[in-house]
């Protein structure tokens, strides 16, 4: 049996986004115990020409919904990036995962061989068959943000690990 583009990646989708939050837990968590105001993490980048925390995850989200709406071949649903706070960004977060769940496995499996046309930036667009669409584009551009948030939160100090960038991996140890 192959592995289908919706086992490949819904569940990995959701696993990662979970494990962000998680991640974001942390990160109140230290802010309280080093009397930080959270506001400074949330607008930390790692250099002056990349997003910061809170982009990096409105991105995330964005992909992940965005993305997999497209390969189900429905309109993803607009989320507003007005998230000024921890609690507000792990909100879009279970509403991106949420959101996915309720996506129709056979029309995102069905969509191996259609092309996907999405935006690039205000006047571009890129066009793919689904296939590559979701392993070259999407799925990369998740873990991309995913890990530029965690290494943000890593810089700013905050005790996180591989670990919880990996999240509940389905996996039996011996």
């Amino acid at each position: 049996m192959s592995l289908s583009m919706s086992k490949a990646s819904l569940p990995a989708l959701e696993l990662s986004l979970t494990a962000l939050s998680g991640v974001l837990d942390k990160a109140q968590e230290f802010a309280t115990a080093k009397k930080v105001d959270p506001s400074v993490l949330l607008g930390t980048r790692l250099c002056p020409d990349m997003f910061a925390l809170t982009r990096q995850v409105q991105v995330a989200s964005d992909l992940a919904k965005n993305g997999m709406a497209r390969l189900a071949g429905i309109e993803p649903p607009r989320y507003e990036d007005t998230e000024t706070t921890i609690d507000q960004l792990k909100a879009r977060l279970a509403k991106t995962i949420a959101f996915i769940k309720t996506l129709d496995t056979s029309k995102i499996d069905g969509a191996t061989d259609r092309e996907i046309t999405f935006p690039l930036g205000p006047t571009n667009k890129g066009h793919m068959k689904g296939d590559d669409y979701l392993n070259h584009f999407v799925l990369p551009n998740v873990y991309f943000h995913l890990t530029a948030a965690y290494a943000i939160l890593r810089h700013c100090g905050v005790s996180i690990g591989k670990q919880d960038f990996l999240g509940a991996i389905p996996m039996k140890m011996t």
